[in-house]
């Protein structure tokens, strides 16, 4: 239990279900939406849309999905792969004939074709209960009527800001500027392209005249889209991937996303004896970041599209973890993962949901950097992501870029199991960040005890491009030891991710749900 002299969040306790995810409006839909007789898809589909207004730097109907769903009165998990793919007429041979040596971020050859929408259009049809015009109802009118900003938000809108191009500057800047705090931001346009979905289902999107928008748009930017490109794009459903720590399964979406990522991470740390480390201690901090250098170099040199991936086994096998476990010195970091393991190896939303039934829905919606590739369509402003900046260059490579094929992705949904059972989804935000995020919340459960909201709470940190990213929840004696230790410390700008989980108590039949302070949102539950 926390002390509550402390500033500091209880947990949510609720029955019937919960809702915890990174915005307070969104949360109060998604609860709105189960008492009025929905479920957790048509509640978890009506949020994330949501989100795509209230956080348009994070996420919108320009990005990409994926999903981890249990069905009600099962145990079982079954992965969505919402994400879409490069246009057919992507080459990265003419992308190194301009003398590029890797994708770019921000123009519309990183653009891959929207696969969210095809994919909550599936889950409601598939597995909803109250269709579409339900479910997208409440982002209709909140496009229309306008969100207030709220201060993570606004933070966040400010740093991505110089990214908007054109037609997104305008449709995304209030009088040329970030909002501020509690200004209003709506979408009008936007709105009316939800209508057109909602009335003609996927083909509302991938079809007609909002298709005719987006296709003309990416054209006139230089890109190589397609009308078939859109009509031709198509979720599906797959298997997930696990591992078990401590005990308790970690259940993750299979490549493209990086959830192999997290689940050899854990792997690699279940060679330490974390526990008898202090959970806010500099050993521990140390292990976790080489762990995470070694499983994100792993990542880096296979992980790929499912069709085009062929070292997936390797990522996940114990001798792979063992290995690599034995490269990590205790007292030094190592100044180069590639080189160490040679030997070894031949800005997102997330929403979950549970609900009376016990159906529970995880579900990851982003546009990947802030505000995705910083290019709109000229009629609807529909914001495109720049996932195909996933893509490598490099000729041969698994995850080469090339036409009809999907990117390495960093977003990740998470659940876990224990005895076979399901009893929590999860997820952490953060880009590049989430699978460290995943193993660091699930070894604060697992390793020290933590309940969900004191493991979201805990100070994170994160070695990334050759910084050690740590949070103010450190101390400074932690920072000099891990200084010393041969880490580039530094405490960055913005704290890193945000999780949001609900736990199931499957014996006293109660939820209990967790939502991060760093970000604006929180848990409802009724």
């Amino acid at each position: 239990m926390r002390d509550f002299h402390l500033p500091g969040r209880s947990p949510v306790f609720a029955t019937n279900g919960i809702c915890a995810t990174s915005h307070p409006l969104a949360a109060k839909i998604a609860i709105q939406v189960l008492e009025s007789g929905g479920n957790a898809v048509d509640a978890a589909v009506a949020g994330a849309v949501v989100l795509g207004i209230c956080e348009p730097q994070m996420t919108g109907i320009g990005g990409d999905c994926f999903v981890l769903l249990s069905p009600a009165g099962s145990e079982d998990i079954i992965a969505l792969n919402g994400s879409g793919r490069a246009p057919a007429g992507l080459n990265a041979e003419a992308l190194r004939a301009k003398g590029l040596s890797k994708m770019p971020i921000n123009t519309a050859d990183c653009v891959t074709v929207p696969g969210a929408i095809d994919a909550f259009c599936r889950l409601s049809k598939d597995w909803g209960k109250v269709g579409l015009k339900a479910t997208l109802a409440p982002a209709i009118h909140y496009a229309e009527a306008g969100v207030p900003v709220a201060p993570r938000v606004a933070f966040d809108w400010a740093l991505g800001a110089g990214a908007l191009q054109g037609v997104a500057r305008d449709t995304y800047l209030l009088n040329g500027l970030a909002p501020r705090p509690g200004q209003i931001f709506r979408a009008a346009k936007q709105a009316e392209v939800l209508r057109h979905i909602a009335m003609e289902g996927r083909a509302g999107f991938y079809e007609g005249e909002v298709a005719e928008d987006m296709v003309a748009s990416l054209r006139a930017l230089g890109g190589t889209h397609t009308s078939d490109d859109f009509a031709n794009t198509a979720c599906d459903y797959t298997d997930p991937i696990s591992g078990t720590y401590k005990e308790i399964e970690l259940v993750e979406h299979p490549p493209n996303g990086h959830g192999a990522t997290a689940i050899l991470m854990a792997n690699i740390l279940s060679h330490f004896d974390l526990p008898s480390m202090d959970a806010l201690g500099a050993d521990r901090a140390h292990i976790e970041a080489e762990a995470a250098k070694l499983a994100y170099d792993t990542r880096n040199r296979f992980l790929a599209d499912a069709d085009h991936m062929t070292r997936l086994a390797h990522m996940l096998a114990p001798e792979t973890a063992r290995d690599l476990a034995a490269l990590i010195d205790l007292k030094r970091a190592m100044a180069n993962a590639t080189t160490v393991s040679e030997s070894i190896h031949k800005d997102t939303i997330y929403i979950t949901v549970v609900d009376k039934d016990r159906m529970a829905v995880s579900l990851i919606y982003s546009i990947f950097h802030s505000f995705g590739s910083g290019l709109a369509s000229d009629r609807f402003g529909i914001l495109f992501q720049n996932r195909g900046a996933g893509f490598s260059l490099e000729q041969g490579h698994p995850n080469e870029a090339a036409g009809g094929k999907r990117p390495m992705h960093t977003i990740i949904p998470g659940m876990l199991r224990r005895n076979g059972r399901v009893i929590m989804p999860f997820g952490v935000m953060g880009g590049g960040y989430q699978p460290n995020g995943h193993v660091r919340f699930l070894s604060n459960i697992a390793d020290y005890g933590m309940d969900p909201q004191t493991a979201i709470d805990a100070p994170r940190a994160f070695s990334e491009a050759g910084d050690m990213k740590v949070e103010r929840g450190y101390s400074d004696a932690v920072r000099a030891d891990l200084a010393e230790r041969g880490h580039k410390v530094m405490i960055p700008d913005a704290p890193l991710g945000g999780a949001q989980a609900v736990l199931i108590h499957h014996e006293g039949g109660v939820l209990e749900g967790a939502s991060d302070p760093r970000k604006d949102g929180c848990a409802l539950g009724y």
